[in-house]
């Protein structure tokens, strides 16, 4: 078993700690965080080691998990490769890309392992689908939330709007072109509401909508490409395939054709395929150990989780 130490006792990081706790991937060693008040309550609540220092639980561990707020990734992370030991960093990898690309040198130097945790990747929705999704050309995201005070410190484009970055450019086997965006600060400092098109060099088309101000929550993305349109549904955990296929010699009296200006006939299948329950936040986390123990590369690596953040930014400089 892999020991593991998480940086941080916050909301997320409380659930990183149960779920290490729980996993027979990893020993949970125990947790530092620099907030005395917040950590020796958690310690007490749930009985977790807490350590004095960073340095001191980085020492003791092989896996630090780094879920503490985003502008102090660097420097934890930048500490524990330096001291060869593996990162799981929570998303976004880093504040600026300047500091991604020094992560990723840096874990590289002294050759320990990354991962990101774009948590989607792992959602049963997506990975129920994601093998059928090939080749899409037109893409629409819709990741609504309503406002929670928790995240405002950064814009909504590396709040929310990053996860369908790093599911889009999962799926979309071309460079970036162009970015046009727009955005708007309602509430915060930062933008609140974002929309973005990003145009790819084959010809795909990403368009994504994000809020944190909404009424109501939402997590939708559909795929479109030749034949086949594919509808994810994040948060209810429900993924749709509909395919378009030459129709058979003879169909069945109930199946559902269509017919286009120059006579070509397509029959309509409707698919809903089966969808797993699981802890999609688990599953990232033992997903990473199994790369460490087979020494191959993380699900979502630090290059994937630099490339998520230089088009988020990307998509920052629009405003």
């Amino acid at each position: 078993m892999l020991k593991a130490g998480v940086l941080g006792a916050g909301h997320l990081g409380k659930i990183h700690l149960r779920l290490l706790q729980q996993s027979e991937k990893y020993e949970l060693v125990g947790f530092y965080d620099p907030f005395t008040e917040n950590a020796q309550k958690v310690a007490k609540e749930f009985g977790y080691k807490l350590f004095n220092s960073i340095e001191e639980l980085i020492d003791a561990v092989d896996v630090v998990d780094i879920v503490t707020p985003t502008l102090s990734h660097f420097d934890c992370a930048k500490q524990a490769i330096e001291k060869g030991k593996h990162i799981f960093i929570e998303k976004p990898i880093t504040n600026t890309l300047q500091e991604a690309e020094g992560i990723r040198t840096l874990a590289s130097q002294n050759h320990v392992r990354g991962q990101v945790g774009h948590v989607e990747r792992f959602n049963p929705a997506f990975t129920a689908v994601k093998d059928v999704i090939d080749t899409p050309m037109f893409i629409e995201t819709h990741r609504l939330a309503e406002f929670n005070p928790r995240g405002t410190d950064v814009p909504v484009v590396l709040d929310l709007m990053i996860h369908d970055i790093d599911i889009i450019l999962s799926v979309v086997k071309s460079k970036v072109k162009n970015v046009h965006a727009s955005g708007v600060s309602v509430i915060s400092e930062t933008p609140d509401i974002a929309n973005a098109r990003i145009e790819f060099e084959n010809g795909c088309v990403a368009n994504l909508t994000s809020s944190r101000i909404s009424m109501k929550n939402m997590r939708k993305s559909r795929f479109f490409q030749k034949d086949a349109y594919i509808s994810v549904d994040f948060l209810e955990k429900k993924s749709e395939v509909v395919k378009m296929k030459d129709v058979p010699e003879n169909p069945d009296e109930f199946a559902m054709i269509l017919q286009n200006a120059e006579g070509v006939k397509k029959q309509i299948y409707f698919d809903n395929p089966e969808v797993t329950p699981n802890n999609a936040i688990l599953d990232e986390l033992e997903s990473f150990a199994n790369a460490i123990n087979t020494d191959t590369t993380p699900v979502v690596s630090l290059t994937q989780g630099t490339e998520a953040l230089r088009v988020a930014q990307m998509i920052i400089d629009c405003f």
